[in-house]
């Protein structure tokens, strides 16, 4: 357990004190752009890499224990992460480095961020919260619940980064979109717009969420399956 709360404790840091706070400037200016994305990219799969194979041999200590009566709603719940991610990922992203421009432009507030500005950190957390919830022991208490503190902080660090960085294009995005998923269009912000989404984006969310849907038990063990 020592090992998995220590590459926890690696993998939430390097994102906090490194890339959210003034070291990261300073670690640019030293290095340049690209090695340094190349290095916080390196350290970042190697956190994950001993953060999964610490977890694998962590001993299982119960909390609340293994939930199994509301599988369903974690299938559903999970394809709506899937489409976060994959689609945030394939869009141009305001919010990821470089994405500056859109902002500036005034095109960003388009497609999936409508719905949210930040829908691949939103969809880790909701995945992070579904498995955390359904894996009621320890290690999946530290384990899943380091993903979702650093997929709740990180938006708040990357906005506050780009409010400095952008000042008035920025806050004329952050009025037009929300971090909560929804929040922005429920409120009358924005509206929902799933053409400007396409139709590609969601059929390789789906088609990934089945995929791994199909694999869950031959990958980690066990099937998410309801018996």
């Amino acid at each position: 357990m020592i090992q998995l709360i220590l590459a926890s404790l690696f993998f939430v840091g390097i994102h906090i004190v490194v890339s959210g706070t003034q070291l990261r400037a300073l670690l640019v200016a030293r290095m340049g752009e690209r090695p340094y994305m190349g290095l916080f990219s390196l350290l970042s799969l190697a956190g994950i890499a001993w953060q999964i194979w610490a977890y694998r041999r962590s001993p299982y200590v119960e909390l609340w224990g293994q939930v199994y009566t509301a599988r369903w709603i974690a299938l559903v719940l999970m394809l709506f992460a899937f489409l976060l991610v994959v689609v945030g990922i394939a869009s141009p992203n305001p919010t990821s480095i470089g994405g500056e421009q859109l902002i500036s432009r005034g095109e960003a507030a388009r497609g999936i961020f409508r719905i949210t500005r930040h829908p691949f950190l939103m969809g880790v957390a909701l995945w992070a919260l579904v498995h955390l919830s359904y894996n009621g022991d320890l290690a999946s208490l530290i384990f899943f619940g380091s993903f979702l503190v650093l997929a709740v902080l990180g938006p708040l660090y990357i906005d506050r980064k780009l409010r400095n960085a952008l000042g008035e294009s920025w806050r004329s995005f952050a009025a037009q979109t929300s971090i909560i998923p929804f929040a922005a269009i429920l409120t009358g912000r924005s509206r929902l717009a799933l053409g400007e989404i396409g139709w590609w984006r969601p059929a390789i969310a789906v088609l990934a969420y089945a995929a791994v849907l199909h694999l869950h038990r031959w990958l980690f063990g066990v099937s998410p399956l309801p018996m």
